[in-house]
């Protein structure tokens, strides 16, 4: 039948390229809750050179075409460092990774999936986690829970009918990712607040804000205690300093020093709590261009953001500290002085803190603890190849 035929080829070259990223914007055109981001960033995160992902990663791109219009897109990457993880840990040797998938229907689906397992197999890989875009510190997971509402700065969005295709693909769930969200106007409730006071009165603590003028400093701090805190996490794969300069570059338009804190204790740096105001709710808007008008406003939002949410993608504490009563008390002084910071200068009353592993109870708990709920779920899936 000729109305069917569905063609999938590697991506090559410019134009091969643009149809790569112009896709979601057809594909998401009655989709109130897609965020279209910006084009010169997408072309970024997929450019060898430009993304320095590509450092100790390889990626091939695929396209779907019918009848010579494009039905869907797929990425087969596999992550160098993420190969040399312990297996026990959810990456390890042989596996590679899909994502950036997005297909009009499930035949479309299936030939992609299908697309990238090949490729990977061809590489010698044995095993596929996904769908995950393009690092574990980019955008990981299916969202299955939460597509009536827009995903906050640096959190996916993505079609509900994609489960079926991906599980009809022979993919099982491995992880789930959640996000919590709060009504920051409110205030946390009385056993939280005399936490709060008592890590006040204790003069070891020191709950200190980002500074600015030491960027380069503060971004060696809080990647030093990252790593620590996160290293025996499922997933975990270590930042290299080229991510780490890069993404802080990216950053620094977001980063106010009111709502990043670094912890101390007894005077070194054991915790820190990374807060971004909604850029989504900026870049919405501009529909994936900067151009003509979209930079100034986005720079006069950039100068003073009063936003409704504001997002926690990052926190951690030092693994010799973690589960212990001082965690907790630590997080929630930088959850409380960021909370006040939030609503006093830049007008939010919304908080999302995510993502958060299903298996993290100390994070689980401390959210429980504040009383927010679980508004998106993201899914992980693996499957032998």
């Amino acid at each position: 039948m000729a109305h069917t035929d569905l063609v999938i080829t590697p991506v090559s070259g410019k134009a091969d390229m643009k149809a790569f990223i112009d896709l979601p914007w057809r594909l998401y055109a009655k989709d109130p809750n897609w965020v279209p981001p910006l084009k010169a960033e997408v072309r970024e995160l997929l450019t060898p050179g430009k993304n320095p992902f590509f450092g100790h990663a390889r990626a091939q791109y695929f396209l779907a075409r019918r009848n010579g219009q494009v039905v869907g897109r797929v990425s087969a990457h596999i992550d160098e460092l993420a190969l040399g993880q312990p297996a026990d840990q959810g990456m390890g040797p042989g596996t590679g990774n899909f994502g950036l998938f997005e297909a009009e229907d499930a035949q479309v689906g299936e030939a992609l999936i299908a697309a990238a397992e090949q490729w990977l197999r061809a590489q010698g890989m044995t095993r596929v986690l996904g769908p995950i875009s393009l690092s574990i510190w980019e955008e990981p997971g299916l969202l299955i829970d939460g597509h009536d509402h827009p995903p906050t700065v640096m959190m996916g969005h993505n079609s509900p009918a994609y489960q079926a295709m991906i599980e009809g693909a022979g993919y099982a769930p491995v992880k789930q990712l959640k996000t919590y969200e709060l009504d920051i106007t409110q205030q946390f409730p009385p056993l939280i607040q005399r936490i709060v006071q008592s890590g006040e009165k204790n003069g070891r603590i020191r709950i200190r804000k980002v500074d600015k003028a030491k960027f380069d400093q503060e971004a060696a701090i809080i990647l030093g205690i990252l790593n620590d805190a996160w290293g025996q996490n499922w997933g975990f794969v270590p930042i290299t300093d080229a991510e780490v300069a890069h993404t802080g570059k990216k950053l620094k338009p977001i980063v106010f020093e009111d709502l990043i804190m670094i912890a101390e204790l007894d005077g070194e740096p054991v915790a820190f709590m990374m807060t971004l105001p909604d850029l989504n709710e900026a870049i919405g808007p501009l529909n994936g261009s900067l151009f003509p008008f979209g930079w100034i406003k986005l720079l006069r939002w950039l100068k003073k953001p009063q936003v409704r949410t504001m997002r926690v993608p990052l926190m951690g504490v030092v693994q010799r500290l973690q589960s212990s009563r001082m965690a907790s008390q630590l997080a929630f002084m930088m959850i409380e002085y960021i909370r006040r910071n939030a609503i006093a200068h830049y007008g939010a009353t919304r908080g999302e803190i995510g993502w958060v592993l299903d298996d993290n109870q100390g994070m689980n708990a401390i959210a429980d603890a504040i009383e927010s709920r679980v508004n998106k779920v993201y899914q992980i899936y693996e499957k032998s190849l």
